[in-house]
Parts: structure tokens; sequence; C-alpha cells
């Protein structure tokens, strides 16, 4: 018998790199006592499935790990006082989502690794850290899609995969890129409060420190931005 020559479609090889890549940063996020918070505006039964999915294991010897659904009328309140630099948000939902386009964005700020899982057509770069994509699934079939629900499934899955190899869980030391000039990279930062003379306190990269807001004034609190080198360079919008 001939052999047989299997060629997945390109989608599927990309799904597949990018479950591996997400689940690896998720692994060493979980064992630095990261917490995953998940949210799903639009598909809430999704947010709730891939929240109890990590923390209730139903593989005898796998461990809990933990994961708390975010929801309600606020959830980046909720998840401004309640996640620490270093957690982890999860997003299900489709690219036009405007709740969790703007999680993503002031996650960022607050010091979280982002992934992103969803449907329909694929969001632009710089949302996420890691994003999954079911490019040929409608957005409004994937509230109860069974796809969507196998994607999570497998994040679990390879998650706990990689906690089997010890020696993948140590974080990779490495260098951003910078600055040449002053060895700093623009950062978004959330605005929290207002100083006098054209300061601000805000948080970039789940750091508090104060910034020189006179080139975009006025800002308020709450307002995303741009600093670099201590400096406000730019408004990211209003996304409040």
């Amino acid at each position: 018998m001939s052999a047989v020559e299997v060629n997945l479609p390109a989608e599927m090889a990309t799904i597949s790199e990018n479950l591996a890549t997400a689940a690896l940063a998720l692994a060493r996020r979980f064992s630095a006592e990261a917490t995953m918070w998940c949210v799903s505006p639009g598909w809430a039964s999704h947010g709730g499935h891939v929240a109890v999915e990590f923390v209730h294991p139903v593989i005898v010897g796998k461990r809990s790990l933990p994961s708390v659904q975010i929801g309600g009328a606020d959830p980046a309140g909720m998840l401004r006082t309640s996640s620490r630099p270093g957690d982890v948000l999860l997003a299900v939902s489709a690219a036009d989502d405007a709740v969790t386009r703007d999680l993503l964005r002031r996650a960022e700020a607050w010091g979280l690794t982002r992934l992103w899982l969803g449907a329909g057509p694929r969001p632009p770069g710089g949302h996420a850290e890691h994003v999954v994509w079911l490019g040929d699934l409608d957005p409004a079939d994937a509230a109860c899609s069974g796809d969507v629900v196998m994607l999570y499934h497998l994040l679990w899955e390879l998650t706990h995969v990689v906690f089997e190899h010890p020696g993948l869980l140590a974080e990779p030391v490495g260098t951003d890129e910078v600055c040449i000039t002053c060895s700093d990279q623009g950062e978004v930062a959330e605005v929290r409060a207002l100083r006098p003379g054209g300061l601000a306190e805000v948080v970039a990269g789940g750091r508090a420190r104060e910034v020189d807001t006179s080139l975009i004034a006025p800002v308020q609190p709450g307002d995303l931005i741009m600093i670099h080198a201590g400096v406000a360079i730019t408004g990211l919008g209003d996304l409040r």
C-alpha cells in the first residue's frame, strides 16, 4: 500500500501552533501562582465553562488551576481591583466585541498576560499576546458552538501537558526592543489620578508611576495613554 500524504488546512496548522504557544505561556503563569480571569461578554456560557474547566479538572491527578469568571455591569472595575500583575486574562469573544477590546487594552496596563479565543474575522494584531481563532466559524453561531468549546478544552489539555515537563516551566530570559537613545520603550498606561503641574499617577505594566501629561492634556482618570521615558506622548481613545 502506498503512503498517504495528509495536508492540514493552513488555518488548522495555525490554530495548532497558536494553541501550543498559548498553553506554554499559560502553564508558566500558573506555575508562578497566577490567577486566570475569564471573560466572555457576548457568549456568557463560554466564560463560565472555561473557568470551571480549569478550576475543576475531571481527570484524576490533574491539578486545579485558579480560574475565575468576570461578568456583571462593570467587568473592568472588577478586574482592576481583583487582579494582580502577572495574572492572565482569557477572553472568549468575537473580534468586534467592544467590552472585550477595552478589557484587553487595559489588561496590558495592569500587567496581565492576555489570551483571546474567538471566531469570525480575525482581530488586528496588538490586542493580546496570544490569539487562537476560528476564522471559518460565523460569530453568530459561536455562542453555542462546540468548536469554541473544543478550543479551550484543547488549551486545558495542552497546559497540563506542559506541567508534565517541568523543564518547560522556566520563563525565558530575553531582551525587549527598546529605544536606543534612552533605553525606554513605549507602554500603554491607565491614568489613576491627576497631580498638580500637569502630572498624573498612572499604572503601566502593573506598576504605578508618575508621568508628565502636559503634551496631551487634558486627561482624566480612566483614560488610556501611551507613555515613553516618563512622558505621555498620545492618548489611546475613549475606551471607558
